[in-house]
C-alpha cells in the first residue's frame, strides 16, 4: 500500500503524489482529479473511519495496492474541508463521503459501490482493466 506520510503540513514518503498535486493545481477539483488519477486505485480516507478500514481490507485482500490519502493527516484543515466538499459533490446523495474510491482515474464511489461491485462480480474485471491486478 502506498500511504503518504505526514511531516508537518507536507506529506512525505515513497510517493509524493499529494505534494505534487498540491504544487501543480489551483482548485480543489483539479487536486482531487490529479490525485484520483495518480494510481490505478486511489482511496480518500479518514484515519478513524471504520468503513474506510472495510474498503482497505477488501482491496488488500484482493491483492490491490491502492494509494490511500488520509484527509485528516495530509492536509491542513482548510484544504481538507475543500477536498471533502469536492468528494461530497462527486458522491451525490451518499451520506458518507469517505471512503471515496477512484479506479483507473474514474470515481467509483464509496464502500457501498465497492462492495456491490465485488458481490456482483464486476470489481475484479474493473481492477484488471485499470492495471491494479495482473491475474
Amino acid at each position: 500500500m502506498q500511504v503518504a506520510k505526514k511531516s508537518g503540513n507536507i506529506p512525505m514518503g515513497s510517493s509524493n503524489v499529494v505534494r505534487e498535486a498540491m504544487n501543480k493545481v489551483e482548485s480543489p477539483y483539479e487536486m482531487v482529479g490529479k490525485l484520483g488519477s495518480s494510481n490505478a486505485v486511489v482511496m480518500f480516507s479518514m484515519s478513524g473511519c471504520c468503513m474506510c478500514t472495510v474498503a482497505k481490507r477488501l482491496l488488500f485482500g484482493l491483492g490491490v495496492a491502492p494509494t490511500v490519502i488520509e484527509l485528516d493527516q495530509h492536509f491542513v484543515s482548510t484544504s481538507a474541508a475543500e477536498i471533502q466538499s469536492v468528494l461530497y459533490d462527486l458522491a451525490g446523495d451518499a451520506r458518507q463521503i469517505v471512503p471515496a474510491i477512484f479506479v483507473g482515474g474514474k470515481f467509483l464511489g464509496g464502500v457501498e459501490t465497492l462492495m456491490a461491485c465485488h458481490i456482483n462480480g464486476s470489481l475484479i474485471p474493473l481492477l484488471k482493466d485499470a492495471g491494479a491486478l495482473w491475474l
